[in-house]
């Protein structure tokens, strides 16, 4: 059995001849757009000459030419993408594989995209993606098989490496070992991070390879635990399924809702990495604004959070907890059945000397059941009017018209949607759970309010959307569930940690969301990459997960630190700030329980590296970064601090789930403060 390219000397010096070809073949690329483009402004100016003397016809075909030209020329920038990021680093693995009824082994490098030179010199790149590339996640050496359309393909994994190979440099290579990618995971861990999220492709582990591949459900809930990387799975599952299904979907096809414009723009960098066009997104807010035509003011989802952790405000959690529950969901269909049943009450007219009886009217108000129940009036005027014009054997007059209109509309009152919904709440003998502030709605009506519409006056759909991501799943209650249900009708993505919940009554259980999507398939993540072994011990003191596994990457044991003087805890914050700026840390996390702490604390260590991250925030940077712990979901760092963590700060479950994210989001490095006695939660 022959092997090709067995030492590392072998290995270096084939890529320089794969580096070569994509130069080469780069080259040819740019020949070819700069070549076009001369014919692009050659035709455009002949064109331009010509327009006085041409036809329709000619003006079509013209119109078709330039679309085939800009269609042409987005292939080639595309192209030049792919072959840029190769000349980078054309491939990460590698296996041998000898298929069932052949003798010689298949060299298979795969890369984050696909290259083929056309020569026997080198061998084709597969995208990750490819059928064949599958194997490299899921077998080590012996046996192995992979899926195609035609069916399964079975064979033998002979030899298997990987590489880091960073601007045209091989780095590293590691061979044929089971823990292969044990080794260049561990690797990959022990990196600074970045003010943006990276593509895993050197990395997929099995499990999260079988997700990513999956096909086949029409909802999928992944519940995983801090750092199991759930999101990044998430979006390279979208860049398999654009790859997979490239004919039917496209980047524009797919949502993603995010918490916060600054987690959209930290994850922005993934799909344009695997050559991907980004998807859109949209937060939960700017969803309900569109859904509401912009007709309400209410308070945002982080709002509410802040004020319920600023706030000793029972009555108002009393409204949120309310609003939360399962149980709002059948009262309010309840009520919406008593709307349907009682809010028109159907009067006899006399036009003319045609009686209309009120059955009939009842009858084909019924009738129109599908239409919303407050759009419903005009298509019984016009079943009205036809009755009233059949009997009389003549056109209405205008004054006929009106009687009808009127009498008609009085009947079914002067109510609109929001006096409805409010009136639900008088229904219940429940009154004072509905408050408007400054004629702003609290946020946790804004779905009941969403779902009511969709009823009584309707919503547009969102029948584009090929595949929806919700992302942070435990942080919408049953009732934005139930309407995200309704409006989206195409394969759902669903993700999330319900013991990272940053409200205490808006905390979905993938059990619970499987109520609201009763045939979808859930996967649970339990392996945490993120930290260090000793910062995801000490986290697991805080809120116990006895299914999370820790990579065992090591690094300095978390430190709490307590003071006397609240003066000497900032002190000690501006020393760590120091050795960070002396570190090989990129990110330092200063994460305050509230956004008045972390405005507060921005001014007091004010300084041109330290930056202040708030709900108006639209990005993530590199440095120090002073933001609430309920903004900082999704983010990680290179090291964490926890300023402020006393005993009176951080007292109730809510803190204590607030103080696991916090912890959570530190990769190398965490350290917490306190001034006087620290938080029960860290007496262990």
């Amino acid at each position: 059995m022959k092997f090709v390219h067995v030492t590392e000397q072998d290995e270096r010096a084939y890529l320089d001849k794969v580096l070569q070809k994509l130069v080469w073949t780069l080259q040819q690329v740019d020949s070819s757009a700069r070549q076009f483009s001369k014919e692009f402004r050659q035709n455009e100016a002949y064109l331009y000459d010509q327009r006085s003397g041409m036809d329709d016809a000619d003006r079509v075909s013209a119109g078709q030419s330039f679309k085939r030209m800009a269609f042409h020329s987005e292939s080639n920038i595309a192209a030049r993408r792919r072959l840029t990021k190769l000349s980078e680093s054309p491939y990460f693995g590698r296996i041998d594989f000898v298929g069932e009824g052949h003798d010689e082994p298949l060299p298979i490098y795969i890369g984050v995209h696909s290259f083929l030179d056309g020569t026997k010199e080198t061998f084709p790149i597969y995208d990750w993606r490819a059928p064949i590339a599958s194997m490299f996640y899921d077998f080590e050496l012996g046996n192995a098989r992979y899926e195609t359309p035609a069916g399964q393909v079975k064979g033998t994994i002979k030899l298997r490496r990987q590489y880091r190979i960073r601007k045209g440099k091989m780095e590293y290579m590691i061979e044929n070992e089971v823990n292969i990618q044990d080794d260049v995971l561990q690797r990959e861990l022990s990196h600074s991070s970045d003010e943006k999220m990276k593509n895993i492709v050197a990395t997929i582990q099995r499990d999260q390879n079988a997700i990513i591949r999956n096909e086949t459900s029409r909802v999928l809930i992944i519940q995983g635990v801090a750092g199991s990387g759930k999101t990044s799975i998430a979006i390279h599952r979208i860049a398999f399924l654009l790859y997979r299904f490239r004919e039917e979907m496209a980047s524009k096809d797919i949502l993603i809702i995010s918490p916060n414009k600054v987690f959209a723009d930290y994850i922005s960098n993934v799909l344009p990495e695997l050559g991907e066009a980004q998807i859109s997104e949209l937060g939960i807010g700017e969803l309900a604004d569109d859904l509401l035509e912009n007709r309400f003011r209410f308070q945002s989802f982080l709002q509410q959070v802040l004020y319920s952790l600023s706030k000793k405000d029972e009555a108002f959690m009393e409204r949120v907890r309310f609003k939360a529950s399962p149980e709002l969901i059948r009262q309010l269909n309840q009520y919406l059945v008593h709307l349907e049943n009682s809010l028109f009450v159907a009067p006899s007219l006399q036009i003319s000397n045609v009686r209309v009886p009120a059955a009939f009217i009842e009858e084909r108000f019924k009738a129109f059941q599908r239409v919303p129940l407050l759009n419903r009036m005009p298509e019984v005027i016009k079943e009205v009017q036809s009755f009233v014009r059949t009997s009389l054997q003549r056109k209405l007059t205008g004054q006929e018209k009106s009687q009808i209109y009127l009498a008609l509309n009085n009947a079914l009152g002067n109510f609109n949607l929001l006096s409805l919904y409010r009136e639900f709440y008088s229904w219940l003998n429940k009154a004072h759970l509905f408050q408007m502030s400054n004629n702003e709605l609290e946020f946790a009506d804004v779905f009941p309010l969403i779902y009511c519409k969709m009823r009584l006056e309707g919503v547009r759909s969102y029948q584009e959307v090929k595949h929806l991501v919700i992302d942070e799943m435990q942080d919408y209650t049953p009732i934005q569930y139930a309407v995200l249900a309704r409006l989206f009708s195409c394969k759902k993505t669903i993700l999330g940690d319900a013991s990272q919940a940053i409200h205490a009554f808006s905390a979905s259980t993938s059990e619970e969301i499987q109520k609201i999507f009763p045939h979808a398939d859930v996967v649970k993540l339990f392996r945490s990459y993120r930290s260090t072994y000793e910062i995801t011990r000490f986290s697991q003191r805080i809120l116990t997960n006895p299914d999370l596994l820790a990579v065992e990457r090591h690094g300095p044991e978390p430190e709490v630190k307590e003071f006397i003087q609240p003066e000497d805890e900032v002190e000690e914050m501006r020393q760590i700030i120091d050795r960070f700026r002396n570190s090989t840390y990129r990110t330092l996390g200063i994460l305050c329980k509230t956004l008045p702490q972390a405005i507060s604390l921005s001014k007091i260590l004010k300084a041109p590296d330290v930056s202040l991250l708030t709900p108006e925030s639209t990005s993530f940077r590199e440095g120090v970064v002073i933001t609430a712990i309920p903004l900082a979901k999704g983010l990680e760092f290179d090291e964490v601090l926890v300023p402020y963590a006393s005993a009176h700060v951080y007292q109730t479950s809510l803190d204590k789930s607030l103080l696991y994210i916090a912890c959570t989001r530190a990769m190398h490095r965490l350290t917490l403060t306190c001034t006087n006695k620290r938080s029960e939660f860290l007496n262990f």
